[in-house]
């Protein structure tokens, strides 16, 4: 039940790009707003950005504003996080997750997570 899948983390170089999926896996995302989260080593989980059900609205944070967009292509049951620029800062466990509607309502599921390293 809400299950999410996220892929394509890996190892890139400063300045390089990523694009992140959130897959959904036993129900539709369409109702759903998508959330990336992530924590680094010794840190907490901060929000990174979120997009809602319809599309029409996303937020980031400010860490990431300009270098990050969020898309979701519904017919697909997919969302995106595409990370251009990326900053050894950027480094962390990413996940996604899903709330009903909107981004400010509580989440309901969370993804197990994929690994981000950017390094030389």
């Amino acid at each position: 039940q809400l299950q999410l899948v996220e892929s394509g983390g890996g190892l890139v170089q400063p300045g390089g790009s990523l694009r992140l999926s959130c897959a959904a896996s036993g129900f539709t995302l369409q109702h759903y707003a998508i959330g990336w989260f992530r924590q680094a080593p010794g840190k907490e989980r901060e929000g990174v950005s979120c997009i809602s059900s319809s599309g029409g609205s996303t937020n980031y944070a400010d860490s990431v504003k300009g270098r990050f967009t969020i898309s979701r292509d519904n017919a697909k049951n997919t969302v995106y996080l595409q990370m251009n620029s990326l900053k050894p800062e950027d480094t962390a466990v990413y996940y996604c997750a899903a709330s009903y509607g909107v981004c400010s309502r509580p989440v309901a599921s969370w993804g197990q997570g994929t690994q981000v390293t950017v390094s030389s």
